[in-house]
């Protein structure tokens, strides 16, 4: 999909379940890593993110530019309450059937977590930066710790 054929469906979009017009640009914004789209307020231009058309289907890609179009003509209604929270945002929204959330687009990382033993109560710790086990003890009985691993979880 290009960016004309993503303007022309933001346009029809928004004449059908808005009843009025969208006279900007839509395009797709590669930059976008967590969010499925963005309106910008200084041009009234909408991104879009174009992992949304590759990774999830058509459904998903029409309730993102309905969410975006809320944003979009609420400000342009004259409304100074056009973000999330607020009970226009959240009643127009529910009438065109936008989505509330865009899925998710990056994995959560996982940590990597040092796991120790006490020596003599069988304890363990699981901890992200390093201890120095000649200074410090176990909590529960004061025996050594033991440095068992590296786990990533």
């Amino acid at each position: 999909m290009t960016d004309k054929e993503l303007t022309d469906l933001v346009k029809e979009i928004s004449s059908v379940y808005f009843g009025k017009e969208f006279e900007n640009v839509a395009k797709f914004n590669a930059r976008l890593k967590t969010t499925g789209g963005r309106f910008h307020l200084k041009d009234g231009h909408i991104d879009i993110n174009p992992a949304v058309v590759e990774k999830y289907n058509e459904n998903t890609l029409v309730g993102i530019i309905k969410h975006e179009l809320v944003h979009y003509h609420l400000y342009y209604s004259g409304l100074r309450r056009h973000s999330h929270g607020s009970k226009e945002f959240k009643e127009l929204l529910l009438r065109v059937g936008g989505l509330r959330y865009a899925p998710k687009f990056v994995e959560s990382k996982k940590k990597k977590y040092k796991i120790y033993e006490c020596s003599s109560c069988g304890l363990r710790y699981k901890r992200i930066k390093k201890i120095n086990t000649q200074k410090f003890v176990c909590g529960k009985c004061r025996g050594r710790l033991i440095f068992l691993e590296e786990k990533y979880l």
